[in-house]
């Protein structure tokens, strides 16, 4: 059997201007980065204004087992299949992070038959959107720390200097350290720390801005510090979000490639849903609609996670709605949680949380029974869900015509009553509550007196319209990783709150989650290589 590199270095690749031409984007609107690769010109997009838009297909899945469950893999089977059947579609992705290509989890780019292409690219440096990310978020911290030393007319207290250092790598050794050690004119000591750059404010800056002076402006709403009298400083104050936003001009370019059938794939930021929102961009997300009939994209990890976030975030604040949801599941997922209540509890929220008609994608292994498969059907056409066995990690869009069939007929049929989980009057504590006790199953949020000041002081200084962002373990609906199932009666401790301004939404830390993740005992790293003659090996 051939694995995913052998299969994505076998395809036939179309070069990138055809594939922009597919779209009716001239040309000269298209950034070549080598054959197959481009950026798309802002001028471009923003002329799309009046175009109307195409149907939005959310894919979201199961809480996973550490090995996933084929979202993207499901994105990019569902829209070739798409096209099988003569429509015009394509593919909306967040470009991998490098931590878990070299960490636990491999590449990001789908898999078999069902991949977006040049896979190797794609899942290494890319166009250099995570680099331009890191620069720009290291620069802001460089600039605080130089302010500082010279000054600090500011009256920055440096016990509360709040923004990180970032990396596009797992590095557990970073999460906290000392800098400016070794004299004076290395500046003031004090205690710092890393995040990974998906986990990085920049990152979501750019994936929730509609247009550079957007970024610009989101950018110096960025609060990196505190005053002694707990005033706010931000990346404006510093004078530092115009050179940020230069860093980032080329980066906020959606970025254009296919998969291996052809289909359109705008590849472009990528927050994990764990510890961001965990969303592909909005301005790739909106280009897509303006260009294709069916756009395809995914919200990270279970619904519990990406897919609320993708509604009370990212909808929220750029105005899109999901038109049919796909929840991924796998034998493997189902018997990794005893049984089925994980998978009716996403369903159930996807239905009568958020008000969206789903169907259930059974992402296929050669080793399922049927009377597994025919488990899973009976099970969710009690919940009036339909169920489509797909095979596109084998047979390409071929495997997955099922699926495109029923989610075209769903299209077909009166919407649902789309929703968001919360209201923005809310308080902070109570969209918090909302979303642990009707998505997670919990009976209640609780934090320690620290934490709860935190909160309301960010609620009485003028944050508490901001939706929030849950981090926690995506392994379970509580913030317990090995509590399976449809965990029920738990309690979410918060352990942590951070003002995302620029971003606009505030993070809520719960359990033991990381924003450094470590690598695991035996890294992805250690299979790959290269071979005598500069081929990638071992990159999956």
């Amino acid at each position: 059997m051939l694995t995913d590199i052998e299969i994505a270095r076998q395809a036939k690749l179309k070069p990138i201007n055809q594939i922009a031409e597919e779209l009716n984007i001239p040309s000269a609107e298209v950034e070549n980065y080598g054959h197959y690769k481009a950026k798309i010109s802002l001028g471009f997009i923003n002329k799309l204004a009046d175009r109307s838009n195409g149907k939005l297909i959310l894919v979201t899945a199961i809480s996973p087992t550490p090995a996933g469950e084929g979202k993207t893999t499901t994105v990019v089977g569902l829209a070739d299949a798409l096209r099988v059947l003569g429509h015009k579609s394509a593919i909306c992705l967040r470009e991998p992070s490098m931590g878990p290509v070299f960490g636990m989890k491999g590449g990001a780019a789908g898999g078999g038959y069902a991949q977006v292409v040049p896979m190797e690219d794609i899942n290494l440096h890319f166009t250099g959107d995570f680099s331009a990310i890191q620069l720009a978020n290291n620069l802001l911290a460089a600039l605080i720390d130089n302010h500082i030393h010279h000054g600090n007319d500011l009256g920055i207290d440096v016990r509360r200097v709040i923004w990180k250092r970032v990396l596009d790598m797992n590095d557990r050794s970073l999460r906290d350290i000392a800098i400016a050690l070794g004299g004076t004119g290395n500046g003031f000591p004090r205690q710092d720390g890393f995040e990974i750059v998906v986990a990085s404010e920049v990152m979501a800056i750019l994936c929730l801005a509609t247009s550079l002076a957007d970024l610009k402006a989101r950018l110096g709403r960025i609060v990196v510090a505190y005053r002694g009298d707990r005033t706010p400083v931000t990346a404006s104050d510093l004078q530092a979000h115009g050179a940020m936003a230069v860093l980032l001009k080329d980066a906020m370019k959606p970025n254009l490639v296919q998969s291996i059938e052809g289909t359109p794939a705008f590849i472009h930021g990528g927050p994990f849903a764990n510890i961001a929102h965990g969303c592909n961009s909005v301005i790739a997300t909106k280009t897509a609609l303006k260009l294709a009939d069916y756009v395809v994209t995914e919200a990270g990890f279970g619904a519990d996670l990406g897919a609320e976030k993708f509604i009370n975030i990212k909808c929220r604040k750029s105005g899109l709605k999901p038109d049919v949801a796909v929840i991924v599941a796998t034998m493997r997922a189902i018997h990794y949680h005893g049984g089925l209540a994980n998978l009716e509890r996403h369903v159930d929220n996807v239905q009568n949380k958020y008000g969206l008609r789903c169907v259930v994608a059974i992402n296929h292994f050669a080793t399922d029974s049927d009377e597994d498969l025919e488990s899973v059907r009976v099970a969710m056409s009690r919940l009036d869900v339909q169920t489509a066995v797909c095979k596109h990690w084998e047979h390409g869009g071929k495997g997955a015509t099922d699926l495109a069939k029923i989610v075209v007929d769903m299209l077909q049929k009166p919407e649902h009553s789309f929703r968001f989980t919360y209201d923005e009057s809310m308080s902070l504590w109570d969209k918090a509550k909302t979303l642990a006790t009707q998505i997670y199953g919990a009976t209640d949020l609780r934090a320690d007196a620290k934490v709860r000041k935190e909160i309301d002081r960010l609620q009485t200084s003028g944050f508490g319209n901001l939706p929030v962002c849950m981090a926690k373990t995506q392994y379970s609906f509580s913030t317990d990783p090995t509590l399976k199932g449809a965990a029920s009666g738990h309690i979410v401790d918060v352990k942590e709150v951070r003002l995302k301004a620029g971003a606009g939404f505030v993070v809520f830390i719960c359990g033991d989650i990381l924003t450094m993740p470590g690598l695991p005992k035996v890294p992805s790293a250690g299979r790959i290589d290269l071979d005598d003659n500069g081929n990638i090996i071992g990159l999956s």
